[in-house]
C-alpha cells in the first residue's frame, strides 16, 4: 500500500473569460482518505475538482496555469494525453447520468473500451463492480433492462459502479448526494467510508452536516481563494482562520 499522497495542486489559478475563479491554490491531497471541500455557493469548489481531470478543457472560456500533479505528472504539461490522466479519475456528477443503455452495458462500457471483450470476464466485472456499490441484489435478474428504470438513488450507484469498473485511483463526487432523497444519500456516504480503504475520495458538498460525518480532511475555499486546509478535526474543532470560524457557525455564507 502506498503511503504517499498521489494528487497535489500548486499555485493553480484558473478564470473563466478573464474573471478570477480560483487563486494561487496549493494543496496535497492525503491518499486513501476522504477529503471535502466546502465553501459557499460560488467559491470555486467545482472548479477546483474539475481541474483535477482535465475537465476545466471543455469549457472554452477557461484558463489555468500552475501545476496538477497526479502521481508526480503534470497533467497539463504540454503533451499529456487526458485521457490516460482520465482514466485514473471516477466521477460521481450532482445527478446520476446513467448511459442510454442496459445496466449491465452500463458498468462493462468502460472496460471495453479499454480493451476488454471476453464475455465470462465482463459479466464477472458488472457482478463485482456492482456488489462493490451495493447494488448487485436489486438488480441481477434485470440486467439487461435500460438503466432508467432504476431509481434515481439506484441510478447514482450505478454510476458509481461505473466508475469503479475502469479501475481509478482517486474517486471525485461533486454534490454526489444533492439530488437523492435521506435514505439513498446514506447508502452513498456509507460507500464512501467503506471505499476509502481502496481509494482516495474528494468531495464537494455545500452541507457542512455531511462533510462532518465524512470528511477525513477538509479544504476551505472562499471567493477562489483556499483559506484553511487541515485534517477534519482541526478544520471542525479548532480553525486557525477567523473567516474559516464564521463560515462553520454560520456567521458568514
Amino acid at each position: 500500500m502506498r503511503n504517499m499522497a498521489h494528487l497535489q495542486v500548486k499555485d493553480l489559478c484558473v478564470s473563466y473569460n478573464s474573471t478570477p475563479a480560483l487563486e494561487k491554490i496549493s494543496l496535497t491531497v492525503p491518499d486513501r482518505k476522504i477529503t471535502v471541500i466546502i465553501g459557499p455557493s460560488g467559491c470555486g469548489k467545482s472548479t477546483l475538482l474539475k481541474s483535477f481531470n482535465r475537465l476545466l478543457e471543455l469549457d472554452p472560456g477557461a484558463r489555468l496555469s500552475g501545476e496538477v500533479l497526479v502521481d508526480n505528472e503534470n497533467i497539463y504539461a504540454p503533451g499529456t494525453e487526458p485521457t490516460h490522466i482520465r482514466r485514473k479519475m471516477g466521477l460521481l456528477a450532482q445527478k446520476p447520468c446513467p448511459l442510454p443503455m442496459s445496466i449491465f452495458d452500463n458498468v462493462a462500457f468502460g472496460p471495453r473500451i479499454h480493451g476488454q471483450k471476453n464475455r465470462r470476464r465482463l459479466q464477472g466485472m458488472v457482478r463485482y463492480y456492482l456488489k462493490q456499490a451495493s447494488l448487485w441484489e436489486e438488480v441481477k435478474h434485470r440486467l439487461h433492462e435500460p438503466a432508467s428504470v432504476l431509481s434515481i438513488g439506484q441510478q447514482q450507484r450505478l454510476c458509481l459502479a461505473r466508475g469503479l469498473a475502469v479501475k481509478p485511483e482517486i474517486i471525485l463526487g461533486d454534490e454526489p448526494t444533492s439530488a437523492l432523497d435521506p435514505f439513498s444519500s446514506k447508502r452513498i456516504e456509507e460507500k464512501f467510508l467503506l471505499l476509502k480503504q481502496r481509494y482516495t475520495i474528494i468531495l464537494v458538498t455545500h452541507i457542512l452536516r455531511q462533510a462532518r460525518r465524512l470528511a477525513d480532511y477538509v479544504a476551505f475555499l472562499y471567493c477562489g481563494k483556499l483559506i484553511e486546509h487541515g485534517p477534519a478535526d482541526e478544520v471542525f474543532n479548532r480553525p486557525r482562520q477567523k473567516l474559516t470560524r464564521e463560515y462553520i457557525s454560520g456567521v458568514v455564507s
